[in-house]
């Protein structure tokens, strides 16, 4: 079993200790040596903190029993959010951050991150603490100035629990062309009298939204059939013995495999919540743009995107709005410039206008004027955004070979194929035109109405009415 190195004593400690993110860590690391590092960590830190944590996580616990008084380190800005942010959590419980860059742009050789840089020690000294060049009154753990919203107190709430979620991880090449599907959907039935299309979905993934869909499906065999019924479906089958059978062999993981032929997480919960439902929200995980898009029920989603099972207009404007936005940027992490949004830290903790939650049914709330409001001005951005995506004049909506899938959407000819490759979500929202702007504002003020705010309230001001709402949820559930 290791032990814990000991450190020499120190006045200061200053260090840029190494970067790798908690999901990289075996692969990066070795399997021994993550066993062994959470040995001696794991009480203290998630299983997946990314490894500079621990580099935090000794210092802190120097500076506690008096071998060091100050320090000053580097991290990746994921610092601030998520599983990572537990280890300033502490510092910030046991002493205070008393200078900080929150985010920075970093380039090592050649590859450009951001980074938080974060000096700490163990008891106030009298100096005023700093933020990113600023005096400030204090700094919050999510390296925030302590006169903001400290949203790292917010708490995960119930009725938004068991809405939201990754999407499928297949680990596995069981994505295929849309041609070959649509082949496969033309076969005769298999032996056991069913078509392919019980096994088959069209598939998308994050860029699929921020860019033009790639039209992709993928093979999906459930979350528990067996290989003696997968096979049942010759041609599907034989492609994923094919294709996915020999890497998987290798997988050190028994279960990944051994059900070779299976996603290694095809998120079952999911698919229960999205029972009965004909469309669902989805935002890609990690996008310069914090957007979302309706996907219709049967697509299967990449865990790229995040979904919330929801399909009222009301809860899509809600979380469209630049309430949710604000609150999510603060609360999620980030990948390079990009932000990261999760379904736990930055959806889970969301609290939704009174009697809009997630908790509530839609139909409940159909005829509260609120809703009513939200709605409305959901769907003409949605509408608005889909005309300028895929004119009519260039776009022609045709049918699957088989029923129950949405339609496609095909180029009408050369010219509108290439114009097409233009008119992305995220050209869109880097251009961010008149029309969407007051499409966005339109519906920020509805959702402000909601909330009782005036429309004009200040990002700043929003947050800390949010964390309030936070609060009180929080509390109306422990009674």
């Amino acid at each position: 079993e290791g032990e814990e190195p000991e450190w020499p004593a120190a006045d200061v400690v200053i260090g840029n200790p190494p970067f790798l993110g908690g999901k990289l860590l075996r692969s990066g690391l070795g399997g021994g040596y993550v066993e062994t590092l959470r040995q001696v960590y794991g009480a203290r830190l998630h299983g997946e903190a990314d490894l500079v944590c621990h580099w935090f996580d000794k210092t802190s616990r120097m500076i506690e029993g008096g071998a060091a008084t100050r320090a000053g380190l580097v991290a990746t800005n994921s610092i601030r959010g998520g599983r990572n942010r537990s280890v300033l959590d502490r510092i910030v419980e046991r002493g205070r951050i008393f200078d900080a860059w929150s985010d920075e742009p970093w380039v090592v050789d050649g590859a450009a991150v951001r980074v938080s840089l974060v000096a700490f020690e163990g008891a106030e000294d009298g100096r005023s603490a700093r933020l990113n060049g600023e005096a400030v009154g204090g700094v919050n753990a999510d390296l925030t100035a302590a006169e903001s919203a400290d949203l790292g107190q917010a708490r995960r709430l119930e009725p938004n629990r068991g809405v939201s979620f990754m999407g499928d991880t297949k680990n596995g090449a069981f994505d295929i062309s849309g041609d070959l599907a649509r082949e496969w959907l033309r076969l005769p039935r298999n032996p056991n009298g069913r078509s392919n299309a019980a096994v088959l979905k069209p598939w998308m993934n994050g860029m699929d939204v921020t860019r033009r869909p790639a039209g992709k499906w993928i093979i999906d065999f459930g979350a528990a059939m067996s290989e003696r019924d997968a096979a049942l479906y010759e041609a599907p089958f034989r492609h994923v013995e094919t294709h996915v059978k020999p890497a998987r062999e290798r997988n050190r993981g028994r279960k990944v495999r051994e059900s070779w032929w299976l996603h290694e997480a095809p998120r079952p919960g999911m698919w229960r919540a999205l029972a009965g439902l004909s469309r669902y929200i989805a935002t890609p995980t990690v996008a310069k743009h914090r957007l979302f898009v309706w996907l219709d029920a049967g697509i299967c989603p990449d865990h790229q995107l995040i979904v919330i099972a929801r399909d009222d207009d009301t809860t899509f404007g809600i979380v469209h709005s630049r309430f949710h936005e604000a609150w999510s940027l603060r609360l999620g992490t980030s990948l390079e410039d990009r932000p990261r949004y999760t379904p736990t830290t930055t959806f889970e903790t969301f609290p939704f206008p009174d009697g809009l939650s997630p908790g509530v049914p839609a139909a409940d709330y159909a005829g509260d004027p609120r809703a009513v409001a939200i709605a409305q001005a959901a769907r003409r951005l949605v509408e608005l955004r889909e005309r300028w995506l895929n004119p009519p004049e260039w776009v022609e909506w045709v049918e699957e070979p088989a029923p129950g899938y949405p339609r496609r959407p095909v180029p009408r000819g050369e010219a509108a194929a290439k114009a097409l490759k233009d008119r992305t979500l995220t050209k869109l929202y880097n251009a961010r035109p008149k029309w969407l702007e007051d499409a966005h504002a339109a519906l920020d003020e509805a959702v402000a109405t909601a909330y009782d705010w005036p429309g004009n309230i200040s990002e700043e001001d929003a947050l800390s009415q949010l964390l309030a709402l936070n609060s009180a949820y929080s509390e109306q559930s422990d009674g």
